[in-house]
């Protein structure tokens, strides 16, 4: 509910604030009195783009707020949390236009884009100027008609659950059996390669193992040259070393206790003479094991030139980066073989989730056919009352594929002048956007918003000028059916017709008024300006919308009658 308005420096009003109560208001005044500007500033705070023109007084910033009781709409507190914005028992929703011409936007103090303030403010106020009431030809708000009125806000709610989780399931399936194509294009390459892999049989460090053996057995030759020339000049000379160092230690060990170092430096020519012929036997050993073998060297050659191949084909320099890249063709392989049972698994998911969306979309058609009638009748039936007794609405639904909102499409279709006696010429009919003037949608979305108000929870509703082009008894009826909307919520409706001012519960004027320069030699200013009218001044005022400037008795018994009852 919007209980307080307040408008600064926007086009013709300095200064001005409005506080509405809840049921009907209704605000009137004459033509060009400023009415359309309150509704313009009005938009600023529901998102309307700003214009830098509206600012009359370039030196002061233009502020428009509202605020605004939400009581705890679950859609208000959702959008609350969703955009981090503080949930308090008033929103204040607030427009600022600089001097420069830049606009901002704040929930709450908090600064908001344009986007956010328009999806706040559509779940606060729903308003309807006759120019603009292009809603009642959406085939969203159409649709929403028919499910408020069949009560199908939670079978609604566990349809587009199952149906959100099968596009999932039919997105995943998709990736897979995508996925699958790709392996079946590239197995036949995985398969070759990872039997190229695995028939090399390459073991761990392999390739580096053969390496230092290739560079030994090239090098035999002479290393076994080597070492046999060490093992002769140790052992086997005319003077071998070993032997030699045995002289000496006889020679010495004669004089050993003649002189106190002798005993220790025989000891170390001791050691050194087992150490060598410790060398000696090494030496020996090894070069018994070292041979020259062509073959060998032929053979292993043959494994590194295919091992460097490999690594070369798919970038790698080490043995066990070969032996990975084996592991991973083979999971490749392994996931072909597994993805078929996934499909499988996921196609059977697919299908009972289809199967299930399905039924309840079904559900949801049949519980809106069943509202086809009743709302055609009584829509029929409330248009008569707003003065349109040819005009007559037809709902039209067809099947469509499955979607996020069921297997129907609805469309409104409306004839303004339908001939009596063709109310069943389906040809006469085309879709209520097309066809319907900006005081026929007015009122065709009042007479429909009457009918669904029971059923769903409208926020506060805006009429500008609903009333063009009636009197009398539609007008009348028209503000009837706004008390009754208004019992529970807030209407706020803008009015040249009596009929309907008479049916306020808070009756609004809009006036102008010559403002005095506040400095010597200025000019004179025209602003709006708006009060709420007393009992009296009310009866008046609408006695002067039924006959004129200076109200006779009888318009002034006329308007005490429409105001007192």
């Amino acid at each position: 509910m919007l209980t307080r308005l307040s408008i600064n420096n926007y086009a013709i009003i300095d200064e001005l604030e409005i506080d509405f109560p809840g049921s009907l208001n209704v605000i009137t005044g004459e033509t060009g009195a400023g009415k359309s500007i309150i509704v313009g500033a009005l938009g600023l705070i529901l998102g309307d783009r700003a214009d830098s023109t509206a600012l009359v007084n370039k030196e002061k910033k233009c502020v428009v707020e509202g605020v605004f009781k939400a009581d705890k709409k679950k859609a208000v507190l959702a959008f609350l949390k969703e955009n981090e914005l503080d949930a308090d028992d008033e929103l204040v929703l607030r427009r600022e236009i600089g001097t420069n011409g830049k606009s901002r936007a704040f929930v709450n103090d908090t600064p908001v884009n344009l986007s956010q303030l328009q999806e706040l403010s559509s779940l606060l106020v729903d308003l309807h100027q006759q120019f603009d009431t292009v809603e009642v030809g959406e085939s969203g708000f159409q649709r929403e008609v028919l499910d408020a009125l069949a009560g199908h806000s939670t079978v609604m709610e566990e349809y587009q659950q199952v149906f959100q989780q099968w596009q999932l399931v039919k997105k995943e399936c998709e990736e897979l059996i995508s996925q699958k194509q790709q392996f079946d294009k590239e197995a036949d390459y995985n398969r070759f390669q990872f039997t190229e892999l695995e028939e090399a049989g390459f073991k761990e460090n392999e390739l580096e193992e053969i390496d230092a053996e290739l560079k030994l057995l090239n090098n035999s030759e002479g290393i076994k040259a080597a070492l046999s020339k060490t093992y002769f000049e140790l052992r086997e000379s005319e003077s071998p070393v070993v032997q030699q160092l045995k002289a000496l230690l006889n020679q010495l060990n004669t004089y050993a206790s003649y002189h106190p170092d002798l005993p220790a430096l025989l000891q170390r020519l001791q050691s050194t003479q087992i150490e060598l012929q410790d060398i000696a036997d090494d030496v020996d050993r090894i070069s018994n094991h070292i041979n020259y073998d062509p073959e060998k060297i032929e053979r292993l050659n043959e494994r590194l030139s295919l091992g460097y191949k490999l690594q070369k084909k798919h970038g790698v320099s080490s043995t066990n980066e070969l032996l990975d890249i084996q592991k991973k063709l083979a999971t490749k392989l392994q996931s072909v073989l597994n993805i078929d049972n996934s499909i499988q698994q996921k196609e059977k998911e697919k299908d009972k989730l289809f199967a299930d969306a399905i039924l309840l979309a079904k559900k949801i058609a049949e519980g809106r056919k069943k509202q086809v009638k009743p709302l055609e009748d009584k829509v029929n039936k409330l248009l008569t009352q707003v003065g349109m007794p040819n005009a007559k609405l037809k709902v039209d639904i067809n099947l469509v594929e499955l979607n996020f909102f069921g297997v129907d499409i609805i469309d409104f279709l409306f004839n303004a002048n339908l001939p009596a006696g063709e109310a069943g010429k389906s040809g006469q009919f085309q879709p209520v956007r097309k066809v319907a003037s900006g005081g026929e949608l007015s009122r065709l979305m009042l007479c429909i918003k009457s009918l669904v108000a029971q059923s769903v929870d409208l926020p506060t509703m805006i009429f500008d000028e609903i009333d063009t082009g009636i009197s009398g008894e539609a007008a009348r009826q028209v503000g009837i059916i706004m008390k009754e909307l208004a019992a529970q919520r807030q209407v706020i409706c803008i009015t040249h017709q009596p009929q309907i001012a008479g049916k306020a519960a808070a009756h609004f004027f809009v006036y102008k008024e010559i403002v005095k320069p506040a400095s010597p030699g200025g000019r004179d200013a025209v602003k709006t300006n708006i009060r709420r009218l007393s009992t009296e001044e009310r009866i008046t005022t609408i006695a002067k919308m039924l006959s004129g400037e200076k109200p006779t008795a009888a318009a002034m018994e006329n308007a005490r009658e429409m105001v007192m009852n």
